[in-house]
């Protein structure tokens, strides 16, 4: 259980009610209240007995039981050839369809510049997914 008090703003809020309809049921016994000073406080477990469902989480409750780690990286390999960029972004890109981590989905865009012999390598995911795919990119394109 939930020690919480909240206050009648709070609770219309997380009710989707307006909150005279919150005070009216407050004075008419409908949902149990603590005056504190000239305000009404409302326990966690009198909201769900009043619903007779579990409280909605806050957007900032429900991030923090859905919490992600996300890594961001750019790569940059200069002086590759053609023929080994191409190796590259078909490795990676074909690499999370064939992960088996429960973690944020993996995402790869590489682009190749033949001007300049430049190839660089975005990676969005979680870390471990991460860390995987640039050992691959350490692996094809270290001597």
């Amino acid at each position: 259980m939930d020690p919480s008090l909240y206050s009648v703003d709070q609770v219309a809020e997380r009710l989707g009610l307006h909150v005279r309809t919150v005070r009216k049921y407050v004075r008419d016994g409908q949902l149990k209240a603590v005056k504190i000073g000239k305000q009404y406080r409302i326990a966690h477990e009198d909201i769900e007995a009043f619903t007779g469902l579990p409280l909605p989480a806050t957007s900032r409750e429900a991030a923090m039981r859905h919490r992600r780690v996300e890594v961001s990286s750019i790569v940059e390999i200069d002086v590759i050839d053609a023929e080994t960029a191409r190796r590259v972004a078909t490795l990676l890109t074909a690499a999370p369809a064939s992960r088996d981590s429960g973690g944020p989905p993996l995402r790869v865009e590489t682009a190749y510049d033949e001007e300049r012999a430049r190839m660089k390598v975005i990676v969005l995911g979680g870390p471990a997914d991460t860390a995987r795919l640039l050992e691959y990119v350490s692996v094809v394109v270290e001597p």
